[in-house]
């Protein structure tokens, strides 16, 4: 190994199991890290020179764009780093990968099989072109996570160009009508397959995230070369370093689903006891002229430390970072797939999770049913069981992707009850309504 140590830093501003895997990764393999976050990472620009703090040789780009309301600030932030020191998974790749639309279209112009797919810019349009994909059709939002703002949709759902602020699109239902459904998640780095997943769909669920509730297996062995190949060429075509590359096979053969960026480790080491954090640090750390002994490589990536790393900067308490505050009671927008719809909505930090009404949930398209939840409600000591769906919350200007229970809240003051789901991002002043001095009936729920 060469006598000077680099330093890599990775760029998250959030705190996950990735980022702490792929630092953790670099000391291991003794070089030095810094994580850049908003405690410690500035950019000056002084008489024509430019000095980013701290310094860094290469940096692992990790930025959440999908979970951001304003990706755009994120993807600046980004470029800008980009400019001045190697980055794996330079922002232009993450543009394109987070946007659905945007990967299909460069995997289709590449001669990368993907499913159909349509997006239009009226509602008018879209749905116009709804009979094209069967009985059964994919409707998603074209930048979203965890499969959040994804819905299978029937021949008479109407659909909308947009779901909340983002843009929706409609894509052909890849499936087989002889097996359980299932995906296959192939994990790149370098341009070499690290592992893949199987992933099964949950009960009452079509699909397959392990966020939520998938299942998930080893098909490190089984992948057919054809399968190693397409997800080698769809991570190299968006020009992503690592990615995860989301297959699934029909009679027509394999398709690609997504390539994202910031895949998870937690599901794909739980299947393959492989970690990528090893074989990502290593990428970095040769990118910026360093030297990597293989074998120790091999070697960590049997443990998924995810343990806080010493390049944690330590937290600063800021006036300015108190989250935002939210009445009692609040004006709020739900959308779903086929509309949207204002409404007052009453905040219940006992809930775990927010709830709707049934029409309310029909008005809009919010749907479909993705499982049965079973919750109590008020001071019974019973449970009962009610259907959840994704729904978009507009809360001011932020939207919120949430899986919401529904249930005949007609006999309620509120069609809405924003649980903990929604309210955690927040400051709950009770005194503050917008419905004045109404006198509430009391409600318990989780």
């Amino acid at each position: 190994m060469s006598a000077d140590p680099v330093t890599v830093g990775v760029l998250s501003l959030h705190t996950s199991k990735e980022t702490k895997a792929i630092l953790n990764a670099v000391e291991a393999l003794g070089h030095d890290t810094e994580w850049l976050r908003n405690e410690n990472t500035s950019i000056h620009v002084t008489d024509g020179s430019v000095v980013i703090e701290p310094d860094v040789d290469v940096i692992a780009n990790r930025m959440l764009l999908s979970k951001t309301e304003q990706p755009a600030e994120e993807l600046g932030l980004a470029n800008t780093f980009a400019s001045l020191v190697p980055m794996l998974n330079d922002p232009g790749s993450v543009l394109t990968a987070v946007h659905k639309l945007s990967t299909a279209t460069a995997l289709a112009s590449n001669d990368v099989q993907v499913p159909n797919v349509t997006l239009a810019l009226s509602n008018e349009n879209l749905n116009a072109v709804r009979d094209r994909y069967g009985e059964e059709a994919v409707y998603k939002t074209a930048i979203g996570t965890h499969g959040g703002g994804t819905w299978k949709v029937g021949p008479g759902d109407p659909v909308n160009a947009k779901v909340g602020n983002r843009y929706a699109f409609l894509q052909e239902l890849i499936d087989r009508d002889d097996a359980r459904h299932r995906d296959i998640r192939v994990y790149v780095v370098g341009g070499e397959v690290i592992s893949a997943m199987y992933r099964y769909a949950p009960d009452n669920d079509w699909r397959t995230n392990v966020a939520l509730g998938g299942s998930v297996e080893d098909a490190t062995d089984d992948l057919p070369e054809k399968a190693r190949e397409m997800a080698r060429r769809a991570a190299t075509t968006i020009g992503l370093d690592y990615a995860g590359v989301d297959l699934v096979e029909s009679d027509e053969g394999w398709f690609v689903l997504e390539v994202n960026p910031t895949a998870g480790f937690k599901g794909l080491y739980e299947a393959t006891a492989v970690s990528p954090a090893p074989y990502i640090a290593r990428l970095a750390i040769e990118q910026a002229g360093g030297e990597v002994d293989d074998d120790r490589v091999a070697e960590l990536s049997t443990v998924l430390d995810d343990s806080q790393p010493t390049a944690r900067p330590p937290e600063m308490v800021s006036p300015d970072a108190e989250p935002a505050i939210i009445g009692y009671t609040e004006e709020v927008v739900l959308a779903g797939t086929s509309g949207s719809k204002s409404v007052i909505a009453k905040s219940d930090t006992g809930a775990t999770r927010t709830s709707i009404d049934t029409s309310l949930a029909a008005d809009i398209g919010a749907g479909p049913i993705k499982s049965i939840t079973r919750v109590r409600s008020g001071s019974t000591k019973t449970a009962k069981s009610r259907p959840v769906v994704d729904v978009v919350v507009g809360v001011g200007g932020t939207q919120h992707t949430v899986t919401a229970s529904v249930e005949d809240r007609s006999h309620m003051d509120y069609a809405a009850l924003l649980g903990r789901d929604i309210l955690e991002n927040y400051q709950v002043d009770v005194s503050r309504r917008v419905d004045g001095d109404v006198t509430d009936t009391p409600e318990e729920e989780e």
